[in-house]
């Protein structure tokens, strides 16, 4: 069953290289990201799944020992996830951006509390698809822990990457005020066309991790919200 998960965004910017001298800008969430994985690593898994979203290629499971890179940030820096097992072959499909960053945190953190693996959703997926994968996910060992990684809208002002939408301020708030309560109701009722046309990539993964919640009885508290650079960002650690 679930017994921890930690919500955090996924730009690359959280990364201090790709950042480079905008680094400071995203310390609080960068911090905040890393206390939220320091209560997956105190909850003690049996098995960490790192889950973000996807489009139709890159969508699917990866193994502990997937690689991921920033070259198309413009940084020549690799991450793997997790430690594969000895002597297993080095997964040849490179992971996407959301669980490369998620990919980059473990990494920043140290991690060594439970074996690793990734999962993208694509995110298109109906929230009752995401929400059966979640309760799939959280039968798989009998502790488990999500990393769960996605962004609010990117239209939160005139600079964001999809403009401004003024519907965008909105829609973080309700996804926001979820998260940090572990509103499984509020999250499932998260509207996917709006976020879609808002560029919200992290209603998939959340509502996957609403599906894994249920009957878990876990709590949640909110460590960090913003909009820099007009994208939501949420940081949220549930136990």
């Amino acid at each position: 069953m679930l017994v921890a998960a930690a919500v955090c965004p996924c730009p690359p910017l959280l990364v201090p290289e790709v950042a480079a001298g905008a680094s400071a800008e995203l310390d609080a969430a960068r911090d905040a990201c890393l206390d939220a994985v320091g209560v997956l690593a105190a909850s003690r898994p049996d098995l960490l799944v790192v889950v973000g979203p996807g489009d139709d290629r890159s969508a699917g499971r990866y193994p502990a020992g997937a690689h991921g890179t920033f070259r198309g940030v413009g940084v020549d820096l690799g991450v793997t996830l997790g430690d594969a097992p000895r002597d297993a072959a080095v997964p040849d499909r490179p992971l996407p951006q959301s669980l490369t960053v998620g990919a980059w945190l473990l990494g920043r953190a140290r991690w060594t509390g439970a074996p690793v693996e990734g999962l993208a959703v694509a995110e298109r997926e109906a929230a009752e698809e995401c929400a059966s994968a979640g309760r799939a996910l959280a039968g798989r060992a009998e502790r488990v822990a999500l990393l769960v990684m996605g962004d609010g809208s990117a239209c939160r002002t005139l600079k964001a990457p999809g403009y401004l939408d003024e519907r965008a301020a909105a829609f973080d708030a309700g996804a926001t005020e979820a998260l940090g309560s572990a509103d499984l109701d509020a999250l499932a009722a998260l509207d996917a066309t709006l976020a879609h046309k808002l560029k919200a990539a992290g209603r998939a993964p959340w509502q996957l991790l609403g599906g894994a919640a249920r009957d878990a009885g876990l709590a949640g508290r909110l460590l960090y919200e913003g909009a820099p650079y007009g994208v939501g960002y949420t940081v949220a650690a549930w136990s």
